[in-house]
């Protein structure tokens, strides 16, 4: 991996992952082109600030769970040639149940310029220290709809302040949030605002 880049886990220990795009359960439906194996890599100031955020999250009783990190440059290019693909339908009711797939870019779900192959993006959910399991934040990750988006109608209250509180600390431990996608943040300052990599998570 290039030198400033490593995985979350080896610099935030405890933290949990599911790398959803090294697997099949994503909006793709497959695995993805430059995801060899389940890890988050990020750069090393993300990581900083990761463990910031982690801190802050246990001393309200919640972990953070970690979906995605960095994004090689090519898994992009595949999302842009699954998005041409004709539908098959295996995704679309968890996914992006109100759209179709060519839209995802022009809505603003995913970016033909991403910036988590900058490094210093994630994607990620609290969930409970005390049992493990998640927190309600009313709608799963990659969901492409509005109801993801901060501040959605139609959100119970209790989700609502979940993604709230995720947002907060977030925010204050140096990220800012992406208004169409509550699970999605980015470190302020980040170290590569120009780069977008190329190099596979193995």
């Amino acid at each position: 991996m290039r030198e400033d880049f490593v995985f979350v886990d080896e610099l935030v220990p405890g933290i949990r992952w599911d790398a959803k795009y090294a697997t099949w359960d994503n909006f793709t439906g497959k695995p993805v082109d430059g995801y060899l194996v389940n890890r988050v890599a990020g750069t090393r100031a993300l990581c900083a600030a990761l463990e910031k955020a982690q801190e802050k999250a246990a001393s309200l009783g919640f972990g953070l769970l970690l979906w995605d990190g960095y994004r090689p440059r090519r898994a992009v290019d595949s999302f842009l040639r699954w998005s041409r693909q004709p539908e098959d339908g295996r995704t679309k009711a968890r996914h992006y149940p109100n759209i179709d797939r060519a839209e995802m870019f022009a809505q603003g779900y995913v970016a033909a310029k991403s910036g988590h192959s900058r490094g210093s993006t994630v994607d990620l959910t609290l969930y409970h220290l005390a049992t493990g399991e998640l927190v309600s934040m009313g709608g799963d990750h990659d969901l492409m709809d509005p109801v993801s988006h901060h501040g959605a109608q139609g959100v119970v209250h209790a989700a609502a302040e979940n993604r709230r509180s995720l947002r907060s600390l977030m925010e204050d431990c140096g990220f800012r949030a992406y208004p169409c996608e509550w699970w999605h943040y980015t470190l302020d300052g980040e170290p590569y605002p120009d780069t977008y990599f190329d190099f596979p998570v193995t």
